[in-house]
């Protein structure tokens, strides 16, 4: 125990040092210091600021819990994610940028109007209130309580213990979103995903290791031979947690709402100092989110074989026979690493919380501050005072979210619970937005009609009639994908009955070089390739069939030969631009 604390308090103290020194000299009582780190945070920050906020203790915990009990299947939110980041690059960050916006609201405010602005706040504020951060309390919580076994240490049950932690994290990430503003979040972001990466790649490693008796490659053996289906990520079977209509339809709605028009997520991109740099930020995020399913989905399928095999002890929900699937990830962890490296990544662990949380506080004080204090309420208020009410009204949604957290234990799957509380809101959001990309001429009644009926219909059909539409029973990814087409439908009614006089043009003010990054395609080719490869060996033709390393050699081949391809295309396109200027220097 004492190894895990030094390392553990090690670790932490870097991370807050290195924090500091690079924020030492920033304002932050402006509201660019404050809310969009004054637009200066390079690539290599906003990926690894976006890859720690989202892949946190309740992506950790969650996603390899739903591993646990339904195997590969639920890889989907992390290959499709990969996807996503590609049109947030190449569609919305470009007009994001040009507009010059702090807020997803206030790019609707630009092409709907003042209103949609103040609506679309409200309800961002309630998906952070409600439907993000007492996850991320609960989900470390239990993690962290189970790292370093809290309730043995303290004499307490695993009620008490969730309690304990969820007060513990609150106050500290509290006191460091309040006052770090963005830049310091994004900054020990990018540190802790380095720690988070090394130490969640080590744990499938030893994972195998130890399932194999030993034997690296024999845990794989394991794997494959003993019920393969587990590594099936096409979701073919009838009772898949997400069958492969789901992922073409919901899956993929929500993750575009996630990584397109989330304000959490965006607010990093728009920090960006240009429009390339942030391009190159939001694609690398798309390979670290690729690599991250070995992180966030093998160790979940790792953790059901040693306990099928009495090599790991899963407990039961309180008052419940159900196996408390939430700690299989924590109790995996604290079963295979040595203590001086548990320490490292209950650090990293802490940390990726820390920014998850940190992250919807500094994104929730911005839409206070921002879109309903300096818009609504006083439009004159100094920088000063607008920082100064969004850290009030921060720490007061810390303490709801506090308060919150612990009954969530109550839920039967905490990934699934969180994605469908948020499906009420995201996809009309996001299909609002996508409508109001795709058609300059749609009024400010197509904005309103769209959400009003997106979120009634998925709330009525999804939790007052549980999926059933009266003539067949739907899952409820494929009921995303109907509420976005019909959606779709009535704002285009809407569109057709009464258009605006003019089309709608979002405004350049020019805060941005808006320049693309020229390898940006080549990038969002490969991304493609590497997403096709995986399913392609994590399917029934891939690892688990006799033909399996077939399918992964010609995978292998065709990503090479893609790759091979890309870089004659930068070579030539380099060699006929130094063309053009030495023909123009002779003339």
């Amino acid at each position: 125990m004492t190894l895990t604390l030094i390392s553990f308090l090690g670790f932490t103290a870097l991370v807050a040092v290195i924090s500091w020194w690079k924020t030492r000299r920033d304002d932050l009582s402006q509201i660019s210091g404050y809310f969009l780190a004054g637009r200066s945070l390079s690539w290599i920050v906003i990926a690894g600021s976006l890859f720690l906020t989202n892949i946190s203790a309740e992506q950790l915990t969650g996603l390899n819990a739903n591993a646990f009990s339904n195997g590969a299947n639920v890889m989907a939110w992390e290959t499709v994610a990969a996807l996503t980041l590609i049109v947030l690059a190449f569609v919305f960050l470009p007009r994001y940028l040009r507009s010059g916006i702090g807020t997803v609201p206030q790019f609707l405010e630009h092409r709907y109007g003042r209103r949609m602005r103040l609506v679309a706040s409200f309800i961002f504020i309630y998906a952070i209130v409600i439907g993000f951060l007492p996850f991320v309390l609960y989900a470390g919580a239990i993690t962290l309580g189970q790292l370093f076994d809290i309730g043995t240490l303290f004499g307490i049950g695993q009620t008490a213990t969730t309690w304990v932690m969820v007060i513990a994290i609150g106050v500290v990430g509290g006191i460091y979103a309040v006052f770090g503003g963005l830049k310091a979040v994004a900054v020990s972001d990018t540190i802790n995903g380095v720690g988070l990466l090394i130490a969640g790649l080590l744990v499938p490693i030893l994972g195998l290791y130890t399932l194999g008796g030993g034997d690296l490659f024999g845990g794989w053996q394991v794997m494959t031979t003993q019920a393969p289906e587990r590594l099936n990520a096409v979701g073919t079977s009838p009772d898949a947690n997400i069958p492969w209509y789901g992922m073409i339809s919901g899956v993929l709605l929500i993750n575009l709402f996630y990584w397109c028009t989330n304000q959490a997520i965006v607010q990093r991109a728009l920090g960006a100092r240009s429009l390339a740099e942030s391009q190159k930020g939001v694609l690398a995020a798309g390979f670290l989110k690729m690599a991250g399913v070995l992180m966030l989905v093998l160790p979940g399928i790792i953790a059901w074989h040693l306990y099928q095999q009495g090599m790991l002890e899963i407990p039961t929900k309180p008052g419940s026979e159900t196996l408390n699937a939430d700690v299989a990830y924590p109790v995996l962890v604290r079963s295979i690493l040595p203590p001086w490296l548990t320490g490292f990544f209950c650090a990293a662990m802490f940390g990726a919380i820390l920014s998850s949380f940190n992250s919807g506080v500094n994104s929730l004080s911005t839409l206070i501050s921002l879109d309903i204090y300096k818009s609504l309420i006083k439009p004159n208020a100094t920088d000063r005072e607008t920082v100064r009410v969004g850290q009030l009204f921060a720490t007061a949604t810390i303490a709801i979210c506090i308060v919150i957290a612990p009954y969530i234990a109550n839920a039967d799957s905490l990934y699934t619970l969180m994605r469908t509380i948020m499906a009420v809101i995201n996809v009309p959001i996001f299909t609002v937005i996508l409508f109001g990309v795709i058609s300059k001429r749609a009024p400010a009644l197509a904005g309103y009609v769209g959400l009003v009926f997106g979120m009634t219909f998925f709330y009525l059909t999804h939790f007052v009639l549980g999926d059933d539409l009266g003539f067949v029973q739907v899952h409820w990814l494929l009921l995303v994908g109907i509420n976005f087409l019909l959606m779709l439908g009535v704002m285009t009614l809407v569109r057709v009955l009464k258009p605006l006089p003019e089309p709608v043009e979002i405004p350049d003010t020019r805060e941005v070089d808006i320049t693309p990054w020229r390898y940006a395609r080549h990038a969002s080719w490969l991304l493609v390739a590497l997403f096709v490869l995986v399913y392609a060996a994590l399917s029934p033709l891939g690892v688990t069939s006799p033909s399996g390393s077939i399918v992964i050699v010609l995978g292998v081949s065709g990503v090479t030969l893609l790759v091979l391809y890309g870089l004659y295309r930068l070579i030539a396109s380099r060699l006929r631009g130094k063309s053009a200027q030495t023909a123009r220097s002779s003339t």
